[in-house]
C-alpha cells in the first residue's frame, strides 16, 4: 500500500492517477467525497476529479463506509486470471470529516482506520492511499477544527503505519517519509 499526504491541491489525487494508470491494470476508484444540496464548490471539485480519470476506471463512492465498500470490493473483484485490480482510495480527509458530521466517536474511527490499513497492506494488488495533512498549520481557534485535525492526524499516523511506502507531496513533488522509529 502506498500512502500520499500533502497540502491541499499539491497534486496528491493527480500523482495517484498517475501511478494507477501505470499498472497496468484494471482501476477502481473509491471516493469519499459528496457534495451536499446546494453546494456548488464540491460538486466542481469532484466533476474536477472525475474529468482527470480515464473512462473506463470503475468508481465507487462511499462517504462513510469505507472498509465495508473495500471489503466487498475484495469479494467482487474475484481472484481470476490476470493483474488484480489497482485501487485508489480518495481521500482520507473527506471520510473523517463524514464519520465526525455522523457522529462517530474518535475510539471508533480509529478502529476503522486500523480496519482499512490492515485491509490495503493484505490485498494481493496495488492500492494508493490519498489524504490531507492539516496539522502543520496554526492551531484552529474552534474546537471542532482542532478535533477534525486532531483525529484526521491520528487517522493518518495509523492507516500509513502499515503503509509499504508513504510520501509527502508538495508542489506535485515527492519527499518519501520514514517511519518512526520507536524508543
Amino acid at each position: 500500500m502506498t500512502f500520499l499526504t500533502g497540502g491541499a491541491r499539491s497534486g496528491k489525487s493527480s500523482l495517484a492517477v498517475r501511478r494507477a494508470r501505470s499498472t497496468g491494470a484494471p482501476v477502481v476508484l473509491v471516493a469519499t467525497g459528496r457534495a451536499d444540496e446546494g453546494d456548488t464548490e464540491m460538486a466542481d471539485r469532484i466533476a474536477r476529479h472525475r474529468a482527470e480519470r480515464p473512462g473506463d476506471w470503475r468508481t465507487v463512492e462511499e462517504p462513510t463506509e469505507l472498509v465495508a465498500a473495500l471489503t466487498d470490493l475484495d469479494l467482487d473483484l474475484g481472484a481470476g486470471p490476470g493483474p488484480r485490480p489497482t485501487v485508489v482510495v480518495d481521500c482520507l480527509s473527506l471520510w473523517v470529516s463524514h464519520l465526525m458530521a455522523r457522529g462517530d466517536d474518535e475510539a471508533g474511527t480509529l478502529e476503522q482506520a486500523h480496519a482499512l490499513g490492515r485491509w490495503g497492506a493484505a490485498y494481493p494488488g496495488t492500492v494508493l492511499v490519498v489524504t490531507n495533512e492539516v496539522g502543520s498549520g496554526i492551531v484552529p481557534m474552534h474546537p471542532v477544527a482542532r478535533e477534525y485535525r486532531d483525529r484526521l492526524g491520528r487517522v493518518n499516523a495509523t492507516v500509513a503505519g502499515y503503509a509499504d511506502l508513504a510520501q509527502l507531496v508538495v508542489a506535485g513533488r515527492t519527499l518519501t517519509l520514514d517511519p518512526v522509529e520507536e524508543t
